[in-house]
């Protein structure tokens, strides 16, 4: 038997996370997939489909997006259901969170709000960041530490490294350094 499901949309709104008695972390939310198709009005729609994440996960989750925030989930669908406070029998389908993915940088997240007018920061549980080019300010990534902090390179360094910045933008390799 398989039960698979892989999703990619916006978060409808903040994840909700909450605690269970035994101290285990559950977050709840809703993610809207848009439709391959348009309707008769040439408009996209989209499917509100709720999810559910569990213990480390779910805190990180909550930690790192927020309401509109595009990601990537996996995990299986399920169907539970309970008796309300109206004695009545209420079923619930749900896809229950096995894997994420954060599909935007933490720079686009907050452009994006700032374009929609909200004002809530990006709560991001203190330390993720990604880039939001693909820009090193002329700093060689594939150089120590030492050799980011002084300002002078030597020609030493640059014949050691090939990837260092020496003001070149592109790289001269001949079709016999490639393996294919």
């Amino acid at each position: 038997m398989i039960n698979r499901v892989v999703l990619i949309g916006r978060l409808t709104r903040d994840v909700e996370l909450r605690y269970t008695q035994s101290g285990t972390a559950v977050g709840t939310f809703s993610l809207a997939v848009n439709r391959q198709f348009t309707n008769q009005a040439g408009e996209r729609e989209a499917d509100f489909i709720n999810a559910v994440i569990w213990r480390k996960a779910a805190e990180n989750f909550a930690n790192f997006t927020g309401k509109g925030a595009l990601v990537a989930v996996e995990g299986r669908l399920q169907t539970r259901n309970y008796e309300n406070n109206q004695g009545q029998r209420v079923y619930v389908t749900e896809v229950v969170v096995d894997n994420f993915s954060l599909l935007e940088s933490r720079a686009e997240s907050d452009k994006r709000r700032a374009q929609n007018g909200t004002s809530e920061p990006s709560n991001n549980g203190g330390g993720f960041s990604a880039p939001s080019d693909n820009s090193f300010s002329g700093v060689d990534p594939f150089a120590s530490a030492n050799q980011n902090s002084n300002t002078q390179s030597t020609a030493t360094n640059d014949a050691a490294n090939p990837f260092a910045a020496s003001g070149k933008t592109e790289i001269d390799i001949s079709d016999d350094d490639l393996p294919f």
